[in-house]
Order: structure tokens, then C-alpha cells, then sequence
């Protein structure tokens, strides 16, 4: 029985899905520069439900949005487009900007086996239902006009703050909400904001030049695609203030109904125990660290081991063990995979279940890695390399894949050989075969044989 924490109601809830296929929203990026790896946290959370939920047997109609237009710098009203001023700063039209940022946030995707949801929605593609949307809201009583644009008057619904729990009194004193004379409440937010002409983007509509706020993206494409009613709604912490909320006040002021049944959202990830955040110049992204010699899914492992609702701080010294892990994990499963001896149907049954336990206990991922782990202290045989590769269509490490370079991290292998395997592993791929020889025959003079095979390098001591 799958449970999801639902920040709705603040409480671990059984999973019972609408209908016979799974609706899911989850929010994208804002296309104006590299996704850092507190983003790309997020949806490694978001492949996670996912995985979780293709492993209960449930079918997924899935949508990302890209937010091409529309997120000013603020998280409010407030600020300049993030698109226009990178358009600016780097001398590209927006268009160029937005899909250079796509197709890198897409690779990054790839390399951290994050599943792409079914549909990609992008804003500047469904301007109409954006500007259909307002219009039904203001038509409705729960929008009006002001000289810079159309806001939602928040106390026409009197459900807001129902997902943060937020007290806008106390809301009001923040520095997240902007100062508006015009606005009815301090708290209302733009649904339609009027252009200035030299304004790169912008759109006819009733109420002139202009182009979409921020939270109505959201509202027009997940109804569109998922109905009035859907599901899930993932994201990150960050969005449940602000972006969320005002989600659901354009959604259920519209329809009267309570849009999304499950809003599960992940926390935030910090870098050596503080904030990351591109203003603070202390972000990474998985290109940074491919470049420092990680692979992606050594990041991707890193998280694994944290709970989606539990921060999680960065440094490079967990990111070091996280590598270490996944190279033994994938040298232990290598040795089972050779293994022909069988393993009882019990001892497998019993891991199964441990790990469906888990899995189905919030998407407990770390207490699922556990039981893998356990797992692969069993005698070795094939039946544990094929359970893993089970458990896999939930962790998504590629654990069918057993690369060259991860084969002589062996518990038993010290360090120093290992080295030298890596370096000769390295030689050999630069096709510098003398030194691969010297570094074969230093080995073999340390004590240790070396042997190249079609799945990868073998290494083991000599016998005396």
C-alpha cells in the first residue's frame, strides 16, 4: 500500500489515484540559465515518485512545464523577466536563450536518469489558455484590473494559505511580497501583467500588450492536460509559499473544486551547511562536476541516501563517499553476476518485501538502498545481481551497467591498485598502450593479476 506525505493535509496518506492512469504535474524550470544541483534534487525527487509508482503497476500521465516567460526575478510581481535579462545580458533573443537552457536541462536529465514526463509543456506555446484562463477569473469576481496589470484578489478566496498554513498578516511583513498601491491586498498577485513597448515578450489580450504571470502558467496548462482535478503535484519546498498557493487559489476559485489530491514537495539542498543559490555564486552544476571527475550518477547516488523530505548539505566530502559507495556496489554486483550458485526463493522474497516496504513507506529510499546493501553481503550468486536490477526500477543507477572504471573499487583491492588500475583503465583509453604495459607489470609485481574481459577489468590478488 504506496503513502505519500501530502503537504495538504499534513499527514502520510494512503496513494488512491483518481482513475485507472496516474495524473502528475510537476513544476519545471525557468529556462534563463543551467539548472544548479539543488534544482536537479527536485526531479531526481520527481523520477523517484515516478519510479515509485510504475513499481506499485500504475500507468503515468505526466506533465512538465518549461517556464520560457513570465518568472520575474522575484518570486512575486516584482523585478524584471529572468528571460529578458539573460536575452540582455547575453545578447541572444529569448527564444535562444530559452532553448539553449532547455535542451541542457534535458542532457542533464539523461545523464541522472531522470524519466521525462510524458508531456513538456512550454508557456510561450499556450499564451491563449493563459489569457483564457484570466479572463474566466475576472469574469468570475476574482480578478480586477490596475494600471500595470490583472491581480487575483485574495479575498475573494478565502482558502488561501491553506497549503503553507501561512498567516498573510504575517505574510504581509516579508520581503516576498511586493508594494503595490493599486493592489486591493498587498498579497495579490499578477495574473496578466501589461508590457512596457520595449518589453521583448509580449502578447495581445484584452487588457492590451502584455504577457502571463508567473503562477498562471501552471494553473492553464495542468488543467488543460490533467482536468480540473489531478492527482499529484510535485515540486520543491520553495514553491509552497508563494507559486503553490497561488496555484491552487486560480485553480478552485475557477472550478470550485479542490484541484490536486496529493501536493508532495522536496527539501531543500544546502551547500557546506548554508543556502545554495546562484546570488551566492555557490552552486554546481552536473557539468562542473563531471568536469571534477564525477559522474553524474554518483550525484544521483549522493541523494539517494538522503529522505526527499529531509535537507540535504552538499559538500564534495559526501559526494567523495557517495562515489566510493557506488563503485563498491557495482563491484559487488559484478561478482554476483559471475556467480552461477543460486539463491533461495525465501531469502529473495524476503528482501522484496523489506524493499517494497520501504519504497511504499513515503518513498523511503534510503532504508530501500539498505536492504540492497544487505543484500549483497548474501554468498554471491546471479539471483542477487538480478535482484538488484529489481530494486533498480526504483533507484535508477544504471546497475545493469558495470563500466571499466568502476570494476576495481573492490572492498578487498587496496587502494594503491586500485589507483594503478585507474591509471592504466585511463592509459588504455588514450591509447597509450606502453604505459598500460608498465602500469600491468607494476601491478603484477605488487602481488596482483590483472585481467581485461568483455564486461570490464578483474582484478585479484596472486595466489602464493
Amino acid at each position: 500500500m504506496l503513502k505519500f506525505y501530502n503537504t495538504l493535509t499534513r499527514t502520510k496518506q494512503e496513494f488512491i489515484p483518481i482513475g485507472n492512469v496516474v495524473t502528475m504535474y510537476s513544476c519545471g524550470p525557468t529556462v534563463y540559465n543551467y539548472a544548479h544541483i539543488g534544482n536537479l534534487r527536485t526531479y531526481i525527487f520527481m523520477d523517484l515518485i515516478r519510479r515509485s509508482l510504475r513499481y506499485e503497476g500504475y500507468r503515468i500521465k505526466g506533465v512538465i512545464n518549461i517556464t520560457d516567460v513570465g518568472h520575474l526575478m522575484a518570486d512575486g510581481d516584482d523585478g524584471e523577466d529572468k528571460i529578458e535579462k539573460a536575452s540582455r545580458e547575453q545578447n541572444k533573443k529569448p527564444l535562444e536563450i530559452a532553448e539553449t537552457y532547455t535542451k541542457a536541462f534535458m542532457e542533464d536529465l539523461k545523464k541522472l536518469n531522470i524519466g521525462c514526463p510524458e508531456i513538456v509543456a512550454k508557456a510561450t506555446d499556450h499564451i491563449q489558455e493563459m489569457i483564457d484562463y484570466v479572463s474566466a477569473l475576472y469574469k468570475a469576481g476574482f480578478a480586477y484590473e490596475t494600471s500595470d496589470g490583472i491581480y487575483f484578489d485574495i479575498s475573494k478566496f478565502p482558502g488561501y494559505g491553506k497549503l503553507s498554513g501561512v498567516n498573510l498578516e504575517e505574510q504581509l511583513a516579508g520581503a516576498r511580497v511586493e508594494i503595490n498601491g493599486e493592489k486591493r491586498h498587498p498579497a495579490d498577485f499578477a495574473l496578466w501583467k501589461k508590457a512596457d513597448p520595449l518589453h521583448i515578450m509580449q502578447w495581445d489580450s484584452p487588457w492590451g500588450m502584455g504577457y502571463p504571470g508567473w503562477h498562471i502558467e501552471c494553473s492553464a496548462m495542468s488543467q488543460k492536460y490533467l482536468g480540473q482535478v489531478f492527482d499529484i503535484h510535485s515540486g520543491g519546498v520553495d514553491h509552497i509559499p508563494i507559486h503553490h498557493e497561488n496555484e491552487i487559489a486560480q485553480n478552485e476559485a475557477l472550478t470550485g473544486k479542490q484541484s490536486v489530491n496529493y501536493w508532495l514537495h522536496g527539501e531543500f539542498m544546502l551547500v557546506d551547511g548554508g543556502k545554495m543559490s546562484k546570488s551566492l555564486g555557490n552552486t554546481y552544476t552536473i557539468a562542473q562536476l563531471e568536469q571534477m571527475g564525477y559522474a553524474a550518477l554518483d550525484f544521483r547516488f549522493f541523494c539517494l541516501n538522503a529522505h526527499y523530505r529531509k535537507k540535504l548539505n552538499f559538500t564534495f566530502e559526501g559526494l567523495d563517499a557517495a562515489r566510493i559507495s557506488r563503485e563498491r556496489l557495482l563491484a559487488q554486483l559484478a561478482q554476483h553476476k559471475s556467480s552461477d550458485k543460486p539463491t533461495s526463493k525465501d531469502i529473495l522474497d524476503n528482501y522484496r518485501t523489506e524493499f517494497r516496504n520501504a519504497v511504499e513507506d513515503d518513498i523511503n529510499i534510503p532504508l530501500a538502498l539498505g536492504v540492497l546493501f544487505t543484500a549483497i553481503k548474501e554468498p554471491k550468486s546471479k539471483d542477487i545481481y538480478l535482484l538488484a536490477l529489481e530494486f533498480d526500477k526504483v533507484l535508477g543507477l544504471s546497475l545493469d551497467k558495470l563500466p571499466i572504471t568502476q570494476k576495481p573499487m573492490q572492498p578487498s583491492i587496496p587502494e594503491e591498485i586500485a589507483a594503478l588500475v585507474a591509471s592504466r583503465t585511463e592509459a588504455k583509453k588514450n591509447k597509450n598502450f606502453a604505459e598500460a604495459d608498465r602500469l600491468r607489470a607494476e601491478i603484477n609485481a605488487l602481488g596482483y593479476h590483472i585481467l581485461d574481459t568483455k564486461d570490464g577489468v578483474v582484478v585479484t590478488p596472486v595466489e602464493k
